[in-house]
């Protein structure tokens, strides 16, 4: 279980690096605003029926805008559609299944989008894996070494390719979110290096494709970075199985809604404002995870919050 441990640990470090919450990086060359879009915005959300994905759902229809969800269960699908109808209506959510691994299934996804909201503002890459598996890499199977490289990377780079694809097509174009996670900011990751690599890639690919619209000079269809920072999850929590591990949880962890009251509004405000600037969303900066630390040393805060310390 030490590698469980481990992953939590390197989480928990990583994010004393990350620096101030909003980072905007933009070319002279670009456009920095055009003309605002005006809510409701049409969302849309890889891996959402559970986790951040989900909580990130809830958060966009509360705000009143309308949010695809999918997911490669169908039957996941299908149980939370029907929970979020019962509480936010029939006409404000909608879902599909699909395996981003697969070009056809998010082509798929893609048209489902049109046919039910016709356009897509907001395209949020949330779906990812780590396989379940903590160990050195010299020990990974192949079939799990398989699974985080074509969840994390080629399904980001399909999904990214699909999304731009559309958006280019639309005449108030669209805003592209993908979510980081251990290793984005090129940290090791010792028993989950090949998720960290895969991170890591989120990041080179997010700046590439900021380049190639530059190129292009594209300004209607910008793609951002998105962290959310330490969620407790099942997979978080499955870590905590040393003093340290849970210090760093109890210290910087929040639930996923928590995370998604803060994000959303900040990814909101892009379309909303008409900004034009590819952007680095952080929940959990540097200098609020060492303040959170200060504090516990300080004042004991967050001790036990959510495990107890030896």
């Amino acid at each position: 279980m030490q590698e469980n441990s481990n992953y939590t640990i390197n989480m928990g470090i990583a994010y004393l690096n990350y620096p101030v919450v909003v980072k905007a990086q933009t070319s002279s060359s670009s456009a920095l605003s055009r003309e605002p879009m005006l809510p409701p915005f049409n969302v849309l959300i890889t891996g959402s029926t559970k986790g951040i994905g989900y909580a990130l759902a809830k958060e966009f229809l509360k705000a009143g805008d309308n949010v695809i969800i999918c997911s490669r269960s169908a039957e996941r699908v299908q149980s939370t559609v029907q929970s979020l109808r019962e509480e936010f209506g029939e006409q404000r959510v909608w879902g599909t299944k699909c395996d981003v691994r697969e070009g056809k299934d998010v082509k798929d996804l893609v048209a489902f989008a049109q046919e039910n909201l016709k356009y897509v503002d907001i395209w949020i890459n949330n779906a990812g894996s780590n396989a379940y598996s903590y160990k050195p890499l010299a020990e990974a199977s192949d079939e799990d070494l398989i699974e985080v490289v074509t969840t994390n990377t080629l399904g980001l780079m399909i999904c990214c390719r699909e999304a731009m694809k559309m958006m280019l097509n639309q005449p108030r174009g669209g805003h592209i979110f993908n979510i980081d996670g251990a290793g984005s900011d090129g940290r090791p990751t010792p028993r989950f290096a090949a998720y960290g690599a895969t991170k890591r890639s989120v990041v080179h690919l997010t700046k590439s494709l900021q380049a190639e619209l530059r190129m292009q000079d594209v300004q209607n269809v910008v793609v951002h970075n998105l962290s959310p920072g330490m969620v407790t999850t099942d997979l978080l929590m499955s870590g905590a199985t040393t003093n340290q591990a849970k210090f760093f949880i109890n210290v910087l962890a929040e639930p996923a809604e928590v995370v998604a009251e803060y994000l959303v509004p900040n990814i909101r405000s892009i379309p909303a404002n008409g900004s034009t600037k590819p952007t680095y969303i952080r929940f959990l900066t540097g200098v609020k995870a060492y303040s959170q630390i200060f504090s516990r040393f300080a004042f004991g805060a967050r001790r036990n919050r959510y495990l107890l310390e030896d």
